[in-house]
């Protein structure tokens, strides 16, 4: 009986030699973690795959468009739900493991950097890029909608608040430093 570990045999050797040179072909003397960002998208199309599969399994129908309100607050919500998770000081401990901090970054928010370990680097960056993380928290937000839409709505709801609430206290402060000249 062959005992070869299936991760030695000469295709998956072939292929893992493929990669290994297309990453270093693309790179180009960066750090390019493509074998992360692989995992990375491998787990958003599990993700949207398990909550693709919960929506059919429930039976909800699934709107033939979205309504131009659900668009505007999923946009809102994504967009302050994204930075609370990526810059905020409060939610720094869960980007800990996989960033390193550099410095304050604008009003309560922090700058970090992804680790560079390539175990971390690709989850470091998604949690310190809000415009990565936005892709997952539109999805997530989207599912909660199909599956639980008052909840969901409630909680786009907070989050949009939220966000309008930071506007005019952005608002507020460049006022008073225009009106004050601090």
């Amino acid at each position: 009986m062959d005992t070869t570990p299936v991760t030695d045999s000469r295709p998956v050797r072939g292929l893992r030699g493929l990669l290994r040179r297309a990453e270093r072909d693309y790179s180009a003397g960066h750090d390019r973690p493509l074998g992360g960002y692989v995992a990375a998208m491998t787990g958003f199309a599990a993700f949207t795959t398990a909550w693709a599969t919960a929506v059919r399994l429930r039976g909800r129908p699934v709107p033939d468009r979205p309504e131009p309100w659900d668009v505007v607050l999923t946009s809102v919500a994504t967009f302050r739900l994204s930075r609370l998770l990526t810059k905020a000081p409060v939610t720094s401990p869960l980007r800990a493991p996989f960033t390193r901090y550099a410095g304050p970054q604008g009003p309560a928010e922090l700058h970090e950097e992804a680790r560079s370990e390539s175990s971390r680097h690709t989850v470091g960056e998604l949690a310190t890029c809000p415009f990565c993380m936005s892709v997952w928290v539109a999805s997530a937000l989207t599912a909660g909608q199909l599956l639980w839409p008052r909840a969901t709505r409630t909680a786009m709801g907070t989050l949009t608040a939220l966000a309008g609430a930071d506007t005019l206290q952005l608002a507020y402060s460049a006022l008073m430093e225009k009106t004050t000249g601090d």
